[in-house]
């Protein structure tokens, strides 16, 4: 997720476009955001619901609305947002651990490459820490074990084996098996176009087949193909048979930046990958800052229900409000964008691909215990297990080093089944698994906590949009397409880190500029 981090000598071109000054006694809406808390519910505005009328309108209060808005109204255009829950940051959201401490129920890490959140967040004066990554990882895979090694696996992420580091586990039954295809893989993602993977020389072929398929034809161990799901479950909320093998090279492709090209491992590691660093205060507090600097420009728990658009301007109907604008900006992922009602209709093409792309299946757990006792025993917290529920796990104890969180991804299958549960059922299967890795002391956490984000009714799942077979090559060149006045951002349209905090950051600048040059 699937939320995240240190030094930041990324790019600081955003950080002179922050707007100031401009929520002189902050209306009942910038409060909430500024505050953060899941549980505070916005309250209600004294007026009923009127109309207003702003140069560009936002839907969506995650990175990349928030992003478009900050940059539409440091040109000195008016802006607009309207966010249907009563928060801001999207798929970003804090968990408040109590004692000034936070964990996240999101979107958490950063890593190098992602320039756009990085400087975005330096802008607004979010610093960064180091994910905890002193000591070993654990690797845990029963499937077809030739050499007997049942159990915890520990291992190291900075130690080569076959040529293979990083989080990828050294199995010596398999080590040969998943060098090859990662190279494989990262070989192949070099063909994709980041800003038009359809247009691949083989695009047919990739498109046309899943990441399951393709494994099918290219491994040969059943203890490999274990492997793959405990993967693709963090990484897309998804099954390898749910996705799309172009998808799959293209998320690979954007894995990086302009003068890096993406790979596998720079997606999948803690070190030099997306995994490194966490925000000082977590994930919203970029958004919530944002947002503050917004003001009374931001609207919360005002879904927008219908969106009148003509060659003379927009109306967005929402719940608190009606606002006409010259533009609007939706800022959603795309299965929400095809709930609201368009007048007129959107081009058939364009509802063809949002009926294309669901969200991932992803529910994220985390166990809170006094301290993070694994540290102690010489354990990092980052565990992959081909099992379940949880395929991989991570140290996510705030920077005061306490209380200890340890947080775990539950996605595709797993995750469907771990939601059918009661909810004393899902804790006791996680925390069975905790206690399966790193003994009886992880037996009684202080704490419990999980976050169906297919459930979340303005989300619909996480961490990303996930194409359909065939859908990148009939219709992927609509996905950032304006519809007249009508223009898209979210991470779903970026071009690098698709699915990340980085490319949502990266959606919003780029709709920004789309609006601003015809403004």
């Amino acid at each position: 997720m699937n939320d995240e981090q240190q030094p930041i000598t990324r790019r600081g071109f955003l950080a002179g476009t922050l707007v100031t000054g401009a929520a002189a006694g902050w209306p009942a809406a910038a409060e909430a955001a500024k505050r953060g808390h899941h549980k505070h519910k916005a309250k209600p505005r004294p007026h009923k619901k009127k109309g207003h009328h702003a140069d560009v309108v936002v839907v969506g209060a995650g990175f990349a609305g928030l992003t478009a808005a900050r940059l539409v109204a440091a040109a000195g255009h008016s802006v607009t947002v309207l966010e249907a829950r009563d928060r801001v940051g999207g798929r970003a959201w804090n968990h408040d651990l109590g004692g000034g401490q936070v964990s996240e129920r999101g979107a958490t890490f950063v890593g190098p490459t992602q320039d756009h959140i990085l400087a975005l967040a330096q802008a607004v004066g979010v610093g960064t820490f180091p994910t905890y990554d002193t000591g070993d990882d654990i690797y845990i895979n029963n499937v077809d074990n030739p050499l007997g090694l049942i159990g915890p696996q520990r291992y190291s992420d900075s130690g080569p084996l076959g040529g293979l580091t990083g989080t990828a586990p050294p199995d010596p039954t398999i080590v040969a098996e998943l060098t090859e295809v990662v190279q494989q893989l990262d070989q192949m993602s070099t063909q994709v176009p980041v800003d038009s993977p359809w247009s691949a020389s083989s695009a047919g072929s990739w498109d046309s087949q899943t990441l399951q398929s393709w494994l099918d034809a290219n491994s040969v161990t059943p203890r490999f193909k274990a492997l793959v799901p405990a993967a693709t479950r963090p990484i897309f909320g998804a099954e390898p048979g749910e996705l799309s093998l172009l998808f799959v090279l293209f998320y690979i492709a954007a894995s990086g930046n302009e003068q890096n090209p993406g790979t596998f491992e720079r997606n999948f590691d803690t070190r030099n990958g997306a995994q490194q660093w966490r925000f000082v205060g977590g994930t919203q507090e970029i958004a919530n800052r944002v947002a503050a600097h917004l003001g009374h420009r931001v609207v919360l728990s005002s879904p927008v229900r219908r969106i009148s658009h003509a060659k003379s301007g927009v109306t967005v109907h929402s719940d608190r409000l009606t606002v006409t604008a010259k533009r609007v900006i939706v800022a959603t992922p795309p299965t929400l964008a095809g709930r609201i009602v368009y007048e007129p209709a959107l081009p058939y093409s364009r509802d063809q691909l949002i009926q294309r792309y669901p969200q991932g299946t992803l529910t994220k757990v985390a166990a809170v215990y006094p301290t993070p006792f694994w540290r102690s025993s010489g354990l990092t917290g980052t565990v992959l297990d081909t099992g379940g529920p949880v395929n991989a796990s991570f140290d996510d104890t705030p920077p005061s080093g306490s209380p200890g969180v340890l947080f775990g991804f539950v996605g595709g299958d797993n995750a469907r089944a771990y939601n059918a549960l009661s909810p004393s059922a899902r804790q006791s299967a996680v925390i069975d698994q905790y206690v399966s890795w790193l003994g009886s002391a992880a037996a009684n956490p202080i704490a419990y906590f999980d976050t169906n984000w297919s459930d979340e009714v303005w989300t619909r799942g996480c961490p990303v949009g996930i194409p359909s077979l065939g859908t990148l090559l009939a219709y992927g060149p609509l996905i950032r397409e304006p519809a007249g006045r009508i223009h898209w951002a979210g991470t779903e349209t970026s071009t690098y880190w698709n699915g990340y905090m980085d490319g949502a950051v990266r959606s919003g600048e780029r709709a920004a500029a789309e609006v601003l040059s015809v403004l």
